[in-house]
């Protein structure tokens, strides 16, 4: 059942387009990731549908409502959708009347204190009521941000790059409630991100938006899995190259990607070919290993960074640059530092065609 539907959606800001004809369909219960670089219109898209600004043209539909309605209606449709910014907005009070708020503006009297401290629960943050908002940490108060999202029970919860620039645990808590509330309470999830990984770990569907524009809509696993060129390119997908594929045995062609650097992959193909190696299927060692991976690259570390979830991502050149995931833990305990020579291993059927 269509829950959310655009129709050639668009907005401008004096002459310049923020948003130009998209069309997204929305099933209730649906999880829907909408990914893209800065400035490709994910907020504005956002701020549209929770009906805090008008399209300059085209149609929001939600639940078979057309947007374009009476004011008292609109307010009536508000009043079903939870939005969480990337900057939390707190009031200089308490955390409890931060969170009741919402409840008290859609004229809620009874069950305030349970629906409350549900939703403080639900975050991690119970015991938190008689604490200043205003003293909590940044990944507290987004945490609050989203308890005062859900506290009235939202059928439509939008989000706003909620773990952008958060450290671990709260990332890990903010992600681990948003999947709940969808997969669970059934809460239709609109939200717009950076984080490749977080899209492919919470959503079902991912679209694609490029300078106002929806460029593809699809499935997310399949998306990130085997990411299409345009998702490459727009959302800088690592591990991207093109070369000449040669078929060698049954089954497998070896690709020159130039550089020196030759793979075997799992395809039959011939001639101009683009690949795609996902970073979590290189394994990483400071010697060669015995496996059953056909592919085994030697190179020097360039780029170290701390990823969350206890995880590091290093960029390897090997000819060509790898970039590779592995736990802190394995990192640690390979003494690995930039500089450090290593080998990538990773198998045939590791290399995607795109």
């Amino acid at each position: 059942m269509i829950f959310i539907e655009t129709q050639d959606l668009t907005k401008k800001y004096n002459e310049k387009f923020a948003l130009k004809n998209v069309n997204i369909k929305v099933e209730r219960g649906e999880f829907l990731a909408l990914v893209g670089p800065s400035g490709s219109g994910k907020t504005t898209f956002l701020r549209l549908l929770d009906l805090l600004e008008e399209p300059s043209s085209g149609r929001i539909i939600f639940d078979g409502v057309d947007t374009a309605c009476s004011e008292r209606e609109k307010i009536m449709l508000r009043r079903r959708i939870g939005m969480v910014f990337q900057q939390s907005i707190m009031f200089n009070t308490s955390v409890f009347n931060n969170i009741a708020y919402p409840l008290k503006i859609r004229g809620i009297k009874n069950g305030i204190n349970e629906k409350v401290k549900e939703a403080l629960t639900l975050v991690g943050l119970k015991g938190f009521e008689k604490r200043n908002a205003l003293t909590l940490s940044g990944g507290e108060m987004q945490r609050v941000s989203l308890a005062q999202a859900l506290v009235f029970d939202p059928e439509l919860l939008l989000l706003d790059e909620p773990t952008a620039n958060l450290d671990p645990k709260n990332t890990s808590i903010i992600e681990e409630v948003i999947s709940k509330v969808n997969k669970e309470h059934k809460v239709t999830v609109i939200m717009a991100t950076h984080n490749i990984s977080q899209a492919e770990r919470l959503a079902l569907k991912a679209a694609i938006l490029y300078e106002g524009r929806i460029i593809e809509i699809k499935n997310a696993k399949e998306a990130f899995n085997k990411p299409s060129v345009n998702l490459a390119f727009f959302t800088n997908v690592c591990n991207i190259y093109s070369g000449q594929a040669y078929p060698i045995d049954e089954g497998l062609s070896l690709i020159d990607l130039g550089e020196n650097v030759k793979v075997e992959a799992v395809t039959q193909k011939r001639g101009p070919i683009t690949i795609f190696i996902k970073p979590e299927e290189i394994i990483v060692s400071t010697k060669p290993i015995q496996s059953s991976a056909r592919n085994i690259l030697k190179g020097k570390i360039t780029e170290i960074m701390n990823l969350e979830n206890n995880q590091v991502k290093i960029k390897v050149d090997a000819g060509k640059e790898f970039t590779v995931v592995l736990t802190k833990k394995s990192f640690k305990e390979m003494n690995l530092n930039l500089e450090s020579e290593v080998y990538l291993s990773f198998k045939a059927s590791s290399i995607h065609i795109i």
